[in-house]
């Protein structure tokens, strides 16, 4: 088997077998240039797996993102995608066989991270990635979506205005782009998918409306792309689905929700994106009225460098720790000492006896400081070594604000 990197001459066999490892066929384009998910793909970043016979049986990708890191700390990153193995040629070694050519070409562009959404669960964490970031789903109806009165003193909540998709795609590209540079666990939107049209809403060609908010001087600040559905058969209730809200702060986010909230007509307001701490369900006026579904995993992150990767993350707490890292699949154990003082890391090789045992995958579930190391010890996954490493642990990696992604690579 030959695994190989891909260039742009191999565009057409890599999306055509990229498609049949998911039995998918290719979608049509619209009529203004709009095109499909895989148009965006960087071909100089692909992989190609060809038996011996020529035929091409799997690929793999990576996309050229930013992550932003606790303490607003912007750094590059491989987003993984597009990742398949025809059904033939499973369970045979050519996803191991990719992702080891994947990584090294990762280290080779000198990024210290890599990056993904997992389609299943079961496979990526034996590659060294870890669940880092996770979201889910708010379900309102609408006959008990009263927000409680705003707290005395707030600030003026600025004006919504429903736009359409195609009327407004430069503001919500530019609202994007600056929350992402704010929000630990975010990942960037290239400019070029927006003019590919290549991604999910807002991004792609389907028909959305743009709840757009302006603050007091008019600046946009947030918004909501959203859609309504068909009215159910029997009880001709509609649902108003929100793609995703993008606010740079809670009154922003109040403003967008209160208008979604009170549309006409509408049985039930649905938020696909949410972190589990979001105070949206506090915010009703009926605690009870917001049902929390489908809360599941969303960004994995895979440490390439550890001591660069510690080091370039803000930080919040002074202390030390010993780490004793596992990476079986690149076979690469190694211990650190993360020394933080006044927000700054130094990661350092060390003898010293360790803190905590942990396998290079969960560490990249606590990089962000989305899953607790002390979560993880009680699961069984990392090793504490004294009674008070865990707690010393969730100390030192506490974010300024709990990590959260909505886009979707």
């Amino acid at each position: 088997m030959e695994i190989r990197s891909t260039t742009e001459q191999d565009r057409e066999v890599y999306i055509d077998t990229l498609l049949a490892a998911f039995g998918l066929f290719p979608g049509p384009t619209t009529e203004d240039g709009g095109g499909a998910w895989w148009s965006a793909v960087e071909l100089d970043r692909g992989v190609l797996a060809v038996t011996p016979e020529g035929r091409p049986v799997g690929t793999a990708g990576a996309h050229s993102l930013e992550l932003t890191l606790p303490g607003e700390v912007v750094v590059p990153v491989a987003g993984v995608t597009a990742v398949g193995v025809l059904p033939t040629h499973r369970r045979r070694g050519v996803l191991t066989g990719m992702m080891r050519h994947q990584l090294a070409e990762v280290r080779e562009r000198g990024e210290f991270l890599s990056v993904l959404l997992a389609s299943e669960a079961v496979i990526y964490r034996r590659f060294g990635y870890g669940p880092a970031t996770y979201t889910g789903r708010l379900t309102v109806p609408r006959h008990r979506a009263a927000l409680a009165a705003p707290r005395a003193g707030a600030a003026d909540a600025g004006s919504v205005e429903v736009l359409r998709s195609t009327e407004c795609r430069d503001i919500v590209e530019e609202v994007y782009d600056r929350y992402r540079r704010v929000q630990p666990g975010a990942v960037s939107r290239p400019h070029r998918w927006w003019t590919l049209r290549a991604g999910q809403p807002p991004i792609s060609p389907a028909p959305r409306f743009i709840a757009l908010h302006r603050d007091a001087d008019g600046v946009p600040d947030g918004y909501a792309c959203y859609w309504l559905g068909d009215p159910d058969p029997v009880t001709r209730a509609i649902t108003l689905t929100v793609d995703e809200t993008v606010a740079l702060d809670d009154t922003a986010f109040t403003a967008l929700a209160g208008c979604l909230l009170a549309h006409d007509l509408v049985g039930e307001v649905v938020f696909k994106h949410l972190p589990a701490d979001h105070p949206l369900r506090w915010q009703l006026a009926d605690f009870r009225a917001g049902t929390v579904s489908q809360s599941i995993d969303w960004l994995w992150i895979r440490l390439l460098d550890v001591p660069r990767a510690l080091t370039a993350r803000g930080w919040f707490a002074d202390g030390e720790i010993v780490l004793d890292v596992a990476d079986g699949f690149l076979g690469e154990p190694a211990r650190y000492l993360l020394t933080v003082r006044d927000g700054k890391a130094e990661c350092v090789r060390t003898d010293r006896e360790p803190d905590l045992s942990l396998d290079v995958s969960d560490l990249g579930s606590i990089y962000l400081g989305g899953t607790t190391p002390s979560t993880l010890v009680r699961a069984g996954h990392v090793r504490a070594h004294h009674p008070a490493a865990a707690a010393l642990a969730d100390t030192l990696f506490r974010p300024d604000r709990a990590p959260h992604c909505l886009h979707w690579f």
